[in-house]
């Protein structure tokens, strides 16, 4: 699982929970594979990242600590070709797209459920007693 993938993802149907969001992370395995840098789509994902949400979770697997608190303003502007930024998207595309968490969990952070992580595929079926 990428983490840009465990960025969008919630335990909002699971009975007695509002918003699920974030799911909290606990890698047991990881890896980090090498992908061909693309700009465009950094910057086009960024706005729909929560930014907070992702750095946080590098953060938890020792991903994170190249990310900034915030991220520059100027950097929400998909036509910017300033160089300046290049090594904070390039950073930006690693945590996202290269960083892989094999094996490890998801946890709900307001019903505690936890959703085990295997192969790299985040298992999020839940019993039928426990969905809304």
């Amino acid at each position: 699982m990428k983490l840009l993938a465990h960025n969008f993802l919630s335990s909002c149907f699971l009975k007695g929970v509002k918003e699920g969001y974030p799911l909290i992370l606990t890698a047991t395995k990881k890896e980090v594979q090498q992908h061909e840098f693309n700009r465009v789509f950094v910057q086009r994902m960024i706005p729909k990242v929560n930014y907070e949400v992702l750095r946080q979770a590098a953060s938890s697997i020792g991903e994170g600590d190249n990310l900034p608190e915030c991220l520059p303003e100027q950097l929400h502007i998909e036509e910017d070709e300033n160089t300046e930024l290049e090594p904070l998207l390039k950073e930006l595309h690693r945590v996202m797209v290269s960083v892989e968490i094999l094996e490890g969990e998801l946890k709900c952070p307001e019903s505690g459920r936890v959703f085990p992580i295997r192969d790299g595929i985040p298992n999020m079926i839940a019993n039928e007693d426990e969905v809304k």
